[in-house]
């Protein structure tokens, strides 16, 4: 029996160690979020009635170091502190080519700006489309913006109607890798 876990084990070390270095070569990177805050251009415009009077407008993103046979992209911001029990869902960009290297700033809900064939699904605000930051007075929160590198060209099933939920179950079943900002922001 000993003659099969040591095998094994050094193979399982090996596997994660190897993923561990490849993790820390896929990187994600935004220009407009400078000393790890969001700005105003970029928090929660008044219309959605949370107390935020911001311009809604998205950040850019860039990346590199993407994993080998990676075929597509799904980018998130997720706020893991919203008061719901669930987090939040700010955005969610799916089916960006794997040749996209970034995405420019101000991604109308209509996904003009996107590299083709890209698609915002529906977030928690229960429609596609970028929906700022905006924490409850006095409180901080900490957003995650997470690019998901994909071994599928598109994740199966997905439309813009279709949910948080769903697309994250997708995504997860579907990556090779991810990169990660972590914001902290306050209000």
């Amino acid at each position: 029996m000993s003659r099969f876990i040591l095998p094994v084990a050094g193979t399982l070390c090996l596997a994660m160690v190897s993923q561990a270095a490849f993790a820390a070569n896929f990187t994600l990177t935004s220009d407009e979020l400078h000393s790890g805050k969001f700005s105003q251009t970029q928090l929660l415009s008044e219309p959605y009635g949370f107390g935020c009077s911001g311009s809604n407008k998205s950040p850019s993103f860039s990346w590199s170091g993407a994993p080998a046979g990676t075929k597509s992209f799904a980018l998130q911001i997720y706020d893991r502190d919203a008061p719901t029990g669930l987090g939040w869902v700010h955005w969610q960009v799916v089916n960006i080519p794997a040749s996209a290297n970034g995405i420019p700033a101000s991604i109308a809900s209509d996904n003009k700006g996107l590299p083709a064939g890209a698609i915002q699904s529906r977030t928690d605000f229960g429609v596609p489309g970028y929906g700022g930051p905006c924490p409850p007075q006095g409180q901080t929160h900490r957003y995650e913006i997470t690019l998901t590198a994909l071994k599928v060209e598109k994740l199966p099933g997905i439309t813009a109607e279709s949910t948080p939920a769903l697309v994250g179950f997708m995504t997860k079943a579907n990556a090779l890798g991810e990169a990660k900002i972590v914001i902290t922001q306050g209000r």
